[in-house]
């Protein structure tokens, strides 16, 4: 396997572990980011900023992924 190849395997197994780890700590963590986020104020960014960041990480892994099978989008000529 080349360096790219073994680089780019290496960047989707980190991302798929942290999306992997993210929705474990997402489902071991759900009653205090419950309770958290029904406190009122400004409390409320708590379960937008958990969304935005499982969208950041899962979207990367999965676009390294399909990258790495070779499956890309096909191309309209205009």
């Amino acid at each position: 396997m080349g360096d790219a190849k073994t680089r780019a395997l290496t960047k989707t197994l980190i991302l798929g572990g942290a999306s992997a780890m993210l929705y474990f700590l997402l489902w071991l963590l759900a009653t205090p980011i419950m309770a958290y986020s029904q406190q009122g104020k400004w409390f409320f960014i708590i379960p937008i900023a958990i969304a935005f960041t499982f969208s950041a990480v899962h979207g990367a892994f999965t676009g390294h992924f399909w990258d790495i099978l070779g499956v890309k989008a096909k191309s309209v000529k205009k």
